[in-house]
């Protein structure tokens, strides 16, 4: 499998047609849910790490915040831009180097964006550009699923028809990883795309978090922001500060 999976998957068509019917309306409230919780001052600088088509930032910047999304999804990008305004930007950026040092007073990666490199070093690179980018009293906030819930509750096998094509997907564990294997025809052709994610646990992320000077401050496990439970909660909402 080519390790870098992402470029091309996020970067193809497909990926948007099979993800197309996604419940918005859940990841909003989340959001919105969230940021009655943080209380950020209004035209707070804020990073959207892992962006996608921007919908996200777009969200945000109705706040009345000052949001940069970033991607390393071409095409995403390029869609986004479209929706730029003064407090409203987007760049092709590849998470694991630095953007603006000592900037962002909050940077927001969502919906598990995090834990697709096949080497932890990349991990700790990307959690070090984002210690950077934070201003001293900035906070980071990385929603992740829960390892454990989705080891327990793996559904296997299923196929979604969607604009004509009929994704067969199937879940599985292999190692420290969980992977998705998306097969279907379309064009006159068979295709097969991969998606593979690093099993993080709570224990794991306060080790990367400690080597990237970050600190754990808080743990979530859903999107009402109930309480973590390492067995029950279908995910993982961190909050992080700087310790530098």
């Amino acid at each position: 499998m080519e390790p870098e999976w992402y470029k091309d998957w996020f970067d193809s068509p497909f990926y948007h047609i099979l993800y197309k019917y996604r419940d918005e309306s859940e990841a909003e409230g989340f959001i919105d849910k969230l940021l009655e919780s943080l209380q950020p001052k209004p035209g707070a600088r804020v990073m959207d790490l892992a962006c996608g088509k921007g919908r996200y930032s777009r969200h945000l910047a109705s706040k009345g915040f000052d949001v940069t999304g970033l991607d390393l999804s071409e095409q995403s990008i390029r869609y986004a831009r479209q929706f730029e305004q003064d407090n409203l930007s987007f760049f092709t950026h590849d998470m694991r180097l630095p953007f603006r040092v000592n900037y962002f007073d909050y940077v927001f990666n969502f919906f598990t964006s995090f834990g697709y490199f096949e080497v932890e070093q990349d991990d700790i690179r990307t959690l070090k550009s984002v210690a950077l980018s934070l201003r001293p009293d900035g906070l980071f906030v990385l929603d992740f699923f829960n390892s454990n819930y989705v080891a327990n509750n793996l559904t296997g096998s299923e196929t979604k028809m969607i604009d004509g094509i009929a994704f067969q997907i199937r879940k599985s564990i292999k190692g420290l990883y969980v992977y998705k294997t998306i097969n279907f025809e379309a064009k006159g052709r068979q295709w097969s795309y991969e998606e593979k994610v690093r099993l993080f646990t709570l224990p794991d992320f306060e080790r990367l978090f400690q080597a990237a000077g970050l600190k754990l401050t808080r743990a979530y496990g859903d999107y009402q922001l109930n309480p973590f439970d390492e067995n029950e909660s279908p995910r993982l909402i961190m909050l992080a500060k700087q310790t530098r």
